[in-house]
């Protein structure tokens, strides 16, 4: 019976997990996201503490007898498993053209940490599985010492730069350039203490794939109190196409049961006939939680693309209800309203979607 629970599980687990938790659920917690993250950055594969938080404080109820207590722990602890699916329809609408509707499977991913000496050395992996052929997203070694006061990461991995927000084509996470969708090959070396996580990394550069030459630098700050938390980043990327610059300013809190998420990032690029194009993007978010396992989320985002241009800004608003039924679904219905220049049909478009997210 006790082999028949762990199988039922891990092959739970492995259909309904979660690549990330989203960052206001880490300000909701007053939690850092390597308290609950094997990627001491966040995202990915949980950690015990952030398999018993996902059971027990997301969720709108336990779960059935068979299934608790699931940590995907195996081999005491020196094997981790884990999964992710994301299932979608989205509705758009552009004036003057036919309602367009798109569904089906958005990603299947599978994660693994093995430990290969126990608090000191790791091994991780987020192998893509789907749609279309098998893609690696982060593969790296993580040298380590016992509690994460520091570490040192080597491979492929994402990069830290503001919000590691789920949606990866919000305004801020598009022009940085840096999302959960854009991994990068380098060395990351961090510090993690009760009121800093500090990270300093150079890698090869998102966008310098075949160019021997190019490379990024990239550090992050995110200074933590009782009351939230602030961060700054900054990146320089060294590219044949044009150098970047790129700054960003972020931070965290709440008002009673409402989760704050606030994030402005300057962009820099190089390469263009007329001089530098400087762009900005911001973002504010807004959680509420109605209730255990009821989250409203509120979402007003500014693009800049070329600040010498008058008039080009886009907006973009969002509303998404998520109700987690359960630790390892959750359910989300949204609507997304964009704005741009009036003469462009597409930027001024409206989107509707729902979407079923494994959780782990």
């Amino acid at each position: 019976m006790k082999a028949a629970r762990l199988l039922l599980g891990l092959a739970f687990a492995l259909l309904f997990s979660s690549a990330s938790a989203e960052p206001y659920l880490a300000i909701r917690a007053g939690l850092k996201c390597v308290a609950c993250h094997v990627n001491p950055t966040g995202g990915g594969l949980r950690n015990a503490v952030g398999n018993t938080f996902a059971q027990n404080v997301i969720p709108a109820n336990t779960l059935p007898d068979a299934l608790q207590g699931w940590t995907g722990s195996l081999l005491d602890d020196r094997l981790r498993l884990g999964g992710d699916l994301r299932t979608a329809t989205t509705r758009t609408s552009v004036s003057g053209q036919p309602t367009r509707s798109v569904g089906g499977t958005e990603q299947v991913r599978l994660y693994a940490d093995v430990q290969l000496i126990k608090d000191y050395l790791g091994a991780y992996l987020d192998q893509q599985v789907a749609p279309g052929k098998s893609e690696r997203q982060e593969a790296y070694v993580r040298l380590q010492t016992p509690g994460l006061g520091w570490y040192a990461k080597a491979g492929q991995f994402y990069l830290p730069f503001g919000w590691r927000l789920q949606d990866s084509l919000a305004f801020v996470r598009q022009l940085s350039g840096v999302s959960m969708t854009v991994p990068d090959k380098g060395l990351e070396l961090g510090h993690e203490s009760d009121d800093w996580s500090l990270q300093l990394v150079r890698s090869n550069g998102p966008g310098n794939t075949g160019n021997s030459n190019g490379h990024q630098t990239t550090a992050q700050a995110i200074w933590m109190q009782p009351w939230g938390r602030v961060g700054a980043a900054a990146a320089q990327v060294k590219s044949a196409a044009g150098n970047r610059q790129a700054y960003g300013l972020f931070a965290g809190t709440t008002t009673g049961p409402v989760a704050w998420l606030a994030e402005i990032d300057m962009i820099s690029d190089a390469g263009y006939p007329e001089g530098k194009r400087k762009q900005v993007a911001t973002l504010l978010e807004a959680n509420w939680l109605v209730q255990q396992g009821h989250n409203l989320k509120l979402t007003g985002e500014y693009l800049d693309p070329d600040r010498r241009v008058a008039h080009d800004n886009k907006v973009r608003y969002s509303l998404v209800y998520e109700y987690t039924p359960f630790a390892f679904a959750q359910l989300r219905a949204g609507y997304r309203k964009f704005g741009g220049i009036p003469q462009n049909a597409i930027d001024n478009r409206r989107q509707s979607f729902v979407e079923l997210h494994g959780m782990f």
